[in-house]
């Protein structure tokens, strides 16, 4: 077996540092509980708060010290969504419990020896795992054992060891202080008082007097570590839906910040849809406004902003691009505290493979995601395509249809029509006359040179609205090629020339 451990020391500070607006997460940090820091970015440590410190004294070190409160549900959902990134990469995906039962778990374990020749070797997947967490916005420390525990170990150490075989792992472990094993933390204070320090120095000591004295659970970690316990774990579970909920720290009162925060759902989104390579065809953001304001009845408890796809889709970058188009035409009825995304007919399929050219299907995606932006922010009804129509009539020829980016592309989703000779896109509405000399049409007093024709179109004697034309294709002073007609027949449609169209 081969693990990969993956420690987030910072993941309670990260979490929180989610929930404020851009910009704010690079001032001095802290988090506290029960009037205590816990935790402490760079910028508070740099300023002299330390984890324990009271928080007035914090405080008075840093007057302008950000402080929130430690929330151990939020570093669960947090830490929850980084599990999920790493079941895409194998099945066997569990969660290394705190040494400290009052703190929540802060490492992911991986088994992934089945999964390294498809991957290519650790060293590629654990680069694919970086990739995955980055858009989490979390730093990982990873080490790598053939222990679930022995990983955990070294991934918190002070060195990233990758070791593949138990004698390499032992060696590394060896090296490790005491107090990364959870009851060596306990008794900390008495193993150093006997001069140990690392587990190598527990290891030397007669197992029987350790036992008396500490305990069995501090042989029964150092076992397991070492390969010399079995240690069974059990993979969590995907949820079958997805349902996520970010609080705010501070009051969004505009789309913008909104759309900061749900950034962060998004990509835990878009990590339980690649677990389970699944993509959504939709999902919704719920936004809670802050109770104050609700006493006006005209203000709802939350605003639900829908997102429908038109083809399925787990980017992240593209849903935000989307959400941010729908969040553009909202006005926010009321501040929001909370906000809540869940997903809605998920889609299974796989992940398209890299290209190195571009194929009509990479096309055909860029024009559907013009089209989905375009929708997200005219509206749907705004967004029109042209389509074939089976009429020889150039006016006749085409109409106007609801753009369907899911058959953009598609083989027949237009309707197919015989084969015409060469004609203009760009068709004037009504016909413009133009004069005439001795027989031959004139364009700003010059005469126009016929190239091509006459095409002869007589249709319409169905619906009482005949055409019996001679179409021409001419070119103009400026070397423009128009496209002109006259009644076939004297006293028929109109009389005279007229221009029909230009080419592009």
């Amino acid at each position: 077996m081969l693990w990969i451990a993956l420690h987030l020391p910072l993941l309670s500070l990260e979490a929180f540092a989610a929930t404020l607006p851009g910009g704010q997460a690079q001032a001095p940090l802290a988090l506290v509980d029960g009037h205590h820091i816990t935790a402490a970015n760079a910028a508070a440590h740099a300023l002299g708060v330390e984890p324990g410190q009271q928080r007035a004294t914090a405080l008075a070190l840093a007057p302008d010290l950000l402080i929130g409160q430690a929330d151990a549900s939020r570093d669960a959902a947090a830490l929850t969504a980084v599990a999920h990134a790493a079941l895409a990469f194998t099945p066997s995906v569990c969660l290394q419990p705190a040494h400290d039962p009052s703190r929540s778990a802060d490492t992911v374990l991986l088994e992934v020896r089945s999964s390294l020749r498809y991957f290519g070797g650790p060293a590629r997947l654990l680069q694919r795992l970086r990739e995955a967490v980055t858009p989490l916005g979390h730093r990982i420390q990873a080490a790598s054992a053939p222990t679930p525990l022995g990983a955990a170990l070294l991934a918190r150490g002070p060195r990233r060891v990758h070791c593949q075989e138990l004698p390499a792992m032992q060696r590394a472990l060896d090296a490790l202080p005491l107090w990364l094993l959870g009851p060596g933390r306990e008794h900390w204070e008495a193993l150093q008082g006997m001069g140990l320090s690392t587990l190598a120095d527990l290891r030397r000591l007669p197992r029987p007097g350790l036992a008396r004295r500490f305990g069995p659970a501090l042989l029964a970690d150092l076992d397991r570590a070492y390969g010399e316990r079995p240690d069974p774990r059990v993979a969590i579970a995907l949820p079958p839906r997805f349902d996520s909920r970010l609080e705010l720290f501070a009051r969004a009162d505009s789309a913008e910040q909104v759309l900061h925060a749900a950034g962060m759902l998004l990509a835990r989104l878009a990590s339980w849809l690649a677990a389970q390579h699944a993509f959504v065809r939709g999902f919704a953001l719920a936004m809670q406004h802050e109770p104050r304001w609700r006493s006006d009845a005209q203000v709802p408890a939350q605003t639900v902003l829908e997102v429908a796809l038109a083809e399925p889709s787990r980017d992240p970058a593209h849903l935000q691009v989307l959400l941010r188009e729908r969040l553009a035409q909202l006005q926010l009825p009321a501040p929001t505290l909370e906000l809540r995304l869940s997903a809605r007919e998920i889609v299974p399929g796989e992940a398209p493979s890299g290209e190195l050219f571009p194929s009509a299907a990479s096309e055909r995606e860029g024009l559907v995601r013009l089209v989905e932006r375009l929708q997200a922010r005219l509206g749907a009804e705004h967004v029109q395509r042209l389509q074939a129509v089976h009429d020889h009539r150039p006016e006749r020829a085409s109409a106007l249809r609801p753009a369907e980016p899911a058959r953009i592309g598609q083989r027949g989703a237009a309707v197919s029509v015989p084969a015409t000779p060469l004609r203009p896109v760009w068709l004037l509405a009504p016909p413009e006359p133009l004069a005439v000399r001795d027989d031959r049409p004139l364009r700003a007093g010059r005469v126009l040179q016929l190239l091509s024709g006459p095409e002869r179109i007589e249709a319409g004697w169905w619906d009482h609205e005949l055409a019996e034309r001679d179409y021409f294709i001419a070119e103009d002073s400026d070397g423009a090629l128009v496209w002109l007609y006259r009644a076939r027949l004297p006293g028929g449609e109109g009389s005279g020339w007229f221009l029909h169209g230009r080419f592009a």
